[in-house]
């Protein structure tokens, strides 16, 4: 028998005329739609009259479903995999069931799409020629402090999702970990109340504090550093320095590491070489 084929299809992020007709076209020819969220995919599929078989793959039964998905598609079946916005396995589910295609030499056909992450970076006014995306930052304050220090001395522009509920204490955490960025705050793409709010991270988290209830999808993008790295002082000394004009060591250390687009382990591990 045949093996099947596996469309990994990108559906939209908001506005749901953001489909390409060549997705329309497979959703429609498919054995079965494979969707994180079945009632969410069923408003998409019902708008465009689409009636085909639907069957749930979320983070929850991955593991499972991607193996009985698989076994489908070597019997011959057609499958479309979809994530209830933009692309698929882009921080949703499907790679492994991507993965187990491949290893039955299935077919896997990409039919691209919206894609929160690049419709951002377009409306942020942000450096494009290089970027990093990040997924969701960890929830828990020393995690996402770690994971901004350890990108400190990235000199593309950093993407991340955000929940609404965390932005605040998120940018409150960016200013801390890697001071005075220009960040973006792009929220509900592609829907009715998209926004794009920018400027320096104090300047943004201050009106996203006025509001009080922050509500809908966001896209964090940071910038780069607006201040030039300073490499005629050795690391040590600029430390030293302003420790002797009374900052406390630690201090010293985060104000020399955002100065410098490094992380504090990059400053502290260097101070303990000099020694």
């Amino acid at each position: 028998m045949t093996p099947g084929t596996l469309y990994v299809v990108a559906t939209p992020i908001g506005n749901l005329e953001d489909i390409t007709y060549r997705a329309v076209r497979i959703l429609g020819e498919v054995d079965v739609i494979a969707c994180e969220d079945t009632r969410q995919t069923r408003k998409l599929l019902d708008h465009y009259g689409i009636r085909k078989p639907t069957i749930s793959y979320h983070e929850h039964n991955e593991a499972e479903r991607a193996a009985e998905l698989a076994a489908r598609l070597g019997a011959g079946e057609s499958i479309a995999l979809v994530s209830d916005a933009g692309m698929p396995v882009v921080s949703d589910p499907g790679y492994r069931l991507v993965r187990a295609a491949i290893g039955l030499g299935v077919r896997v056909e990409i039919i691209p799409g919206p894609s929160a992450v690049l419709a951002a970076l377009a409306g942020s006014g942000l450096p494009s020629e290089a970027f990093y995306f990040g997924g969701f930052l960890p929830s828990k304050p020393g995690q996402r402090a770690k994971t901004l220090e350890a990108l400190a001395g990235e000199r593309a522009t950093l993407i991340f999702y955000e929940a609404p509920h965390r932005i605040i204490e998120t940018l409150e955490a960016v200013e801390e970990v890697l001071g005075a960025r220009p960040v973006v705050v792009a929220r509900e793409l592609t829907k009715l109340h998209e926004e794009f709010l920018r400027g320096d991270v104090a300047s943004v988290r201050a009106q996203l504090m006025e509001r009080g209830d922050v509500k809908g999808e966001i896209t964090l993008l940071i910038g780069r550093s607006a201040t030039p790295p300073q490499s005629n002082t050795p690391v040590e000394t600029a430390v030293q320095m302003l420790e002797e004009a009374g900052v406390a060591r630690m201090d010293a250390i985060k104000q020399v590491a955002r100065e410098r687009g490094l992380s504090k382990r990059d400053v502290y591990d260097r101070l303990l070489s000099k020694r």
